[in-house]
Parts: C-alpha cells; structure tokens; sequence
C-alpha cells in the first residue's frame, strides 16, 4: 500500500539551475582582449553551440548524459556570436558559440534539447553552463539596438555588454524578478494554481512578477491575492532559480493563508485548489493532476511541503 508522507519526513530539496556546478566567471576576464584569444586558442578549451534555447546533448553510454562540446579548433565560428562562460576547477576555459541553427552531427548520437529536458539529465558543471549560455543567448537576440538612442549596438565583454557606438551607452543583460510560492492553511494543505494555457490538468505553484518600488515579501502577498483571492500573512523565503524562458530569477518562498477562501481571477489563473498529501497524491496518480516539471524550482516547493519526490505521473 502507497503511504502519503507527511511534513515531519520532508526531505532535503535542491533547487536546480542554481551555478553549483564548479564553474569561476572569471568576470574580471570579460574585457581582457589578450587573455580571451590566449583562452580561446588553449587546446583544453571546450566549446558548444547553443541556438534558439537549446543546444546538443548525447549519452555516453554509462548512464550519463553530457553537453556536446568541442576543441576550439574545431568550432564552427563561421557567422556565431562567442561568449566566454568561465573556467573550471581543472583550468579547462568554457565558450558557447550562438548560431541560427545547431551543426549537424554524422555519427547521429547527439541531439537538440532545451533547458526543461536537458536539465533534469546533465551534471551540475554541463547544467551551469547551458542555463547561462541560453540567458546569454536569449538577452542578446532581443535586445539588438539602443534603447536610448536606437541605433544598433555591439557585443562586449565576452557577450556580457552591449554598447552603443554612437552614443556611448552600454546594455546589460535583463533579469526580471518573479516570486514564487507554495502557499498553505492552517489544515497544511498546499494552494495549486492552474494557468489558462497550460495543458489539460496541469497545476502548479503561484507566482508572478516583481513591480517596480515593490519588496519581495508584498509581491508574495499581492500576486496570491491577485490571482487566487487568497490573504497570505507570513512569508518565508526559501531559494532562488534562474529561468531564462527568457530572463527570470525566480525566487522562492513559503506563505501561510490567513483565510482558506478562493476567488480566482479568470483572467491569468483558471482554477485554484486546496490539497491535502492525499488529495494530491491521488489526482497525480489517477492523472487528474499533472505536477510542475522536474527542474523548476516549483517542483521543489511543492516537495518541501509534500515531504518527498512528488509521484511519476507516467508510472
């Protein structure tokens, strides 16, 4: 018989994405035009190509999966952007190569993946390195031209700037702020939301972005108001995530509602529930409810409350 965890078992959570991965930016490198090609034309360099939000994967066949990379010799640096990402322990120098489309592999091993799929396959190291690539990426296709002045502006700092020769600005990339946050009563059971345009059945954390002039702490209380009609009273931080889909930070918290009453709004949220371990136990196993994806940091949320692994749907 499956048994329902309680609170008093939950275990340790990790969030993921979180650059725990070894990986030193070495920022102070960024504008040093001498070391940056003496690193680039280092034969321990390892290079990848990210295009569009994902980049090659292929399994080794000992159970691990790892990002494709290259020498830099053998990079396709025909009409890419590079961008230095850093340096390992092993002194083994990173680049990523933005390109309109990914190269073709002959031996048909490796494979195209975002950062949701690849995420919850690669190391720590492979997955540092694919998350700040792929925010790389994202900032530098929509953000092209001054917006002081509106002419075209180019890339500096190994990717991290972009300036504007005309009038001299320099752009850095964008992170919007999101919180996030699993919100329980006083009967402990967990408020999950269900979003409009998700797929049939999926529910998930709150969460919404941070207004400019706002604490984080009444974003919480706003966005859970806003969206769901429910008061928060305490609330308690937990952990951050990058998620550049395409250039969040979320960051994560336990609230406490003062009053269990729901009033969705229609609008952004569709449908809101209370769940008890059981009840959420019961609906991801009858598919009834799909849970939030293995590496977002909602997942967690949600495990820390539920007090262990939420169950596969797909078993």
């Amino acid at each position: 018989m499956t048994t329902t965890p309680d609170r008093t078992s939950a275990p340790d959570c990790p969030i993921t994405l979180t650059g725990t991965g070894g990986i030193d930016r070495a920022a102070n490198q960024r504008l040093d035009e001498a070391w940056l090609a003496a690193a680039w034309s280092h034969p321990t360099t390892r290079v990848f190509v990210v295009s569009e939000g994902k980049a090659l994967i292929e399994d080794t066949g000992d159970g691990r999966t790892e990002l494709v990379m290259m020498p830099s010799f053998e990079a396709p640096i025909t009409e890419a952007h590079r961008y230095f990402l850093g340096v390992d322990d092993d002194g083994v120098r990173y680049f990523a190569l933005q390109k309109d489309s990914l190269p073709g592999r002959m031996d048909d091993v490796a494979r195209p993946a975002g950062l949701r799929e690849a995420g919850v396959l690669l190391s720590e190291r492979d997955c540092e390195l694919l998350t700040h690539a792929i925010g790389l990426e994202n900032w530098q296709r929509t953000h092209r031209f001054c917006s002081r002045c509106g002419e075209r502006t180019v890339i500096a700092a190994a990717g991290h700037v972009r300036r504007c020769p005309p009038c001299g600005a320099e752009h850095y990339p964008r992170t919007d702020p999101a919180v996030i946050m699993l919100v329980t009563d006083d009967q402990d059971r967990a408020l999950l939301g269900r979003q409009v345009h998700w797929p049939e059945g999926r529910f998930s954390t709150l969460a919404g972005f941070v207004e400019p002039g706002e604490s984080l702490e009444a974003a919480v209380v706003r966005e859970v108001a806003e969206e769901a009609g429910v008061t928060v009273g305490s609330v308690d931080y937990v952990g951050s995530q990058p998620w550049p889909f395409p250039s969040s930070l979320m960051l994560g918290f336990m609230a406490h509602a003062t009053s269990p009453r729901i009033q969705v709004d229609g609008d952004e949220i569709e449908d809101a529930r209370w769940f008890s371990r059981e009840d959420l136990r019961l609906a991801i196993n009858s598919g009834e409810v799909l849970p939030p994806s293995g590496i977002s940091i909602a997942s967690r949320l949600v495990e820390r409350w539920y007090g262990a692994p939420l169950p596969d749907p797909r078993s």
